[in-house]
């Protein structure tokens, strides 16, 4: 078993960031006796509204009831097919599954790391309904691509924004336009809630019927009874949530100047020790570097595994014994079992299959010190330096 080995504190991949107002306010609401979803929420969705522009919000439990609810808003169900990337948390084509419908994977472009919309094209059938693209990192995809694409093959989007809020393309916030678009506030995005998430919609119907499929399909409640029109389940955010998400919601330029910060000087770190360590032939892939919109929801690097003699998960535990902790986003997909069973293979997605060998997320959260990122990218390039083949 893998120990600090080091007196220094111990940095994990993430942490969250919760003042003692946002403290307070949490338990003001618990004084108050209404927890469930009441004012807060209401103010929270209000607020996140104002926040894309006047579109409607819909807050949910989490993400995932976010991106379940945008599939059945959008009327993919039995037989349907969603393109979507292999390079997620399993949870976006699991939705995909729960409502009757196939993911159909695309590849990754190598550099973004996201869904290669050059290739989207190629895959769309007559029952293909929807693109459901990733936000991997919170780097966006080519909105203007994505959209044109949309538009040419009349699909619905339902944008996989999980890990961008905050992220913008050309200036414009993610989710103040487009189609359906999804967020997450679990506990490691830049915003949290500490499990929850947001829907923005189109139009007052949409957000009509998202309501009631995160209430059991409840249509009507009050002294004259209640009504039921369609099956819905229970995803409904709490007040504690919300006032939470409020709190967080007036930190998060602070967040997002810290986390910029933060990335900047990983790359030049790097870049530093690895010249130092005289192994500039090693073919470690950094993110993209010259997207200023990007929110950095994480820092990830492609390990050189080709040019090493160490596999990943060695390079995480020497990481771990030095202090450090790290994590994987994501593993491809199609190499899970239950979608090896389901017929999906790994060589279909190529590239997917690489980077999600050989991925790895650094430490990367505005408690972070700039001293932090030093050690890092010391520890880091000390081992490839170890491993690397002569």
């Amino acid at each position: 078993m893998s120990v600090n080995s080091t007196s220094l504190p111990f940095i994990p991949f993430t942490r969250p960031s919760f003042n003692q107002e946002t403290i307070d306010a949490v338990a003001e609401v618990l004084r108050s006796g209404w927890v469930t979803s009441g004012p807060k929420l209401a103010e929270f969705e209000a607020t996140l509204s104002e926040y894309f522009g006047g579109r409607p919000v819909r807050c949910f439990a989490n993400g995932t009831a976010t991106m379940k609810i945008a599939l059945q808003v959008a009327g993919i169900g039995e037989g349907d097919e969603v393109i979507t990337t292999p390079i997620s948390w399993v949870a976006t084509s699991n939705v995909i599954l729960g409502v009757g419908a196939k993911p159909v994977f695309v590849d990754i472009d190598p550099i973004s790391r996201n869904i290669d919309l050059n290739e989207v094209a190629n895959a769309i059938t007559p029952n293909t309904r929807a693109i459901m693209p990733v936000y991997l990192a919170g780097l966006p995809v080519n909105m203007d691509q994505l959209y044109a694409l949309a538009n040419q093959y009349h699909l619905r989007v339902i944008e996989d924004a999980a890990q961008a809020f905050g992220s913008k393309w050309k200036n414009r916030k993610i989710g103040s336009f487009g189609d359906l678009v999804s967020f997450s506030f679990q506990a490691n995005k830049n915003l949290s809630t500490v499990e929850g998430g947001c829907l923005v919609l189109n139009n007052a119907d949409e957000a009509k019927v998202a309501e009631k499929l995160r209430l059991q399909g409840l249509t009507r409640q009050g002294i004259d009874g209640m009504d039921v029109d369609m099956l819905g389940g229970k995803d409904n955010l709490t007040d504690v949530n919300a006032v939470i998400g409020l709190h967080q919601l007036k930190q998060l330029p602070s967040f997002q100047a810290r986390r910029t910060a933060l990335a900047r000087q990983y790359f030049d770190a790097i870049r530093t020790e690895v010249k130092s360590a005289g192994i500039e032939n090693l073919k470690l892939e950094l993110p993209v570097e010259n997207f200023i919109d990007s929110n950095w929801h994480m820092f990830q690097v492609v390990l050189p595994l080709e040019q090493l003699n160490v596999d990943r998960a060695q390079v995480m535990a020497e990481l771990k014994d030095l202090g450090i902790g790290t994590g994987v986003h994501y593993p491809a997909i199609t190499g899970f079992t239950l979608y090896q069973n389901l017929g999906y293979q790994t060589q279909d997605t190529p590239i997917a299959e690489r980077i999600g060998r050989s991925i790895m997320t650094l430490p990367l959260f505005p408690g972070m010190t700039d001293e932090d990122i030093g050690r890092i990218a010391k520890a880091l390039v000390g081992i490839l330096k170890k491993y690397a083949k002569s």
